[in-house]
């Protein structure tokens, strides 16, 4: 059976990473352990994650020429991804995230978009064609707003199913939230583009049903340890997380968008969907770094079928 097609539109970037007790506060120095380097960026971790879950994934990006740009055309190649529409831009650096985890796995990140903001609209329509055979296209807003909604549109008029990752926050228009099938935001993200102050879980649902009146059609609100919080118009639904032992949440958010984008390519329906995704990110927390650490699609079926009853899905 052929695997279903994935499309992920973002970035690619080098993850520069620090170790260190605890997380420095403004103006606050801590001593880590040894810089560790790994491949990440939005974009690459979440169609590596599709991919491991067993999708047939594109990337479409932008890196520079220099050799971060070529490492991560190499780990994406090493993954299984399509690195045909991973353009290099000369001159310009490859986008790097400089990264500190704590001793519990919590992280701060800043980001260098370096060529990943030199993805544009055209870079889109160059690839159209591969909207066509996809069943899902992943957005994420690590690349430029004009280049997003460009292929998103495109996806759209494609028959893709869109799912949108919309981090970092930023205010989204409302004529681009009407064409979004499933939007993914955390707690704060989600707070971001409400305006609602969450605190509880009513809270979330607030702010979920505030995205579907601005024309999202379901919304999946990431919670973390507690799991996700699921709206669709007239239906609230809570799906717990896995219980795992984190050491590093970096990538998490990305391997549950990337474990979405397979299952719902599949044809399954939003619920059992995030379902799978759950289990993916837990599985990432427990493993360093964002790339390296997303599952592959056994050891997802494992967690479910050992945490859940759920029945195996096949590989």
């Amino acid at each position: 059976m052929p695997r279903p097609c994935v499309v992920v539109v973002g970035s690619s970037n080098t993850d520069m990473i620090i170790r260190c007790r605890s997380l420095p506060s403004p103006g606050q120095t801590v001593l880590g352990g040894a810089l560790e380097r790994a491949a990440g960026g939005k974009g690459a971790n979440q169609a590596v994650a599709a991919r491991r879950a067993g999708a047939d994934v594109h990337l479409i990006a932008r890196v520079g020429g220099d050799e971060f740009g070529r490492q991560a055309r190499r780990d994406l190649r090493r993954s299984g991804v399509h690195v045909g529409r991973v353009r290099v831009t000369h001159g310009v650096p490859s986008g790097v995230a400089l990264i500190v985890v704590d001793g519990a796995g919590e992280n701060l990140i800043a980001v260098a978009p370096g060529a990943n903001s030199r993805l544009t609209p055209k870079d889109i329509e160059a690839c159209a064609s591969l909207f066509c055979s996809a069943r899902v296209a992943l957005f994420q807003l690590e690349t430029p707003l004009p280049t997003v909604a460009r292929g998103i549109t495109l996806a759209r008029r494609s028959g893709c199913l869109v799912i949108l990752n919309p981090a970092p926050a930023r205010p989204l228009p409302a004529s681009l939230l009407r064409q979004i099938d499933v939007l993914t935001p955390n707690e704060l993200e989600a707070a971001a583009l409400t305006g609602f102050h969450i605190h509880t879980l009513q809270g979330v649902r607030r702010a979920a049903e505030r995205l579907l009146a601005m024309g999202v059609r379901s919304a999946l609100v990431t919670l973390g340890s507690r799991g996700v919080a699921l709206v669709q118009p007239g239906r609230f639904a809570r799906i717990p997380a896995f219980a795992v032992r984190p050491v590093d949440t970096v990538g998490a958010g990305d391997a549950f968008n990337g474990a979405l984008a397979c299952s719902l390519a599949e044809g399954r329906p939003v619920e059992e969907a995030a379902r799978f995704a759950c289990a993916a990110a837990a599985l990432a927390t427990t493993r360093r770094g964002a790339q390296p650490s997303m599952p592959r699609r056994r050891e997802i079926a494992r967690l479910l079928a050992r945490k859940s009853g759920t029945r195996t899905l096949k590989s």
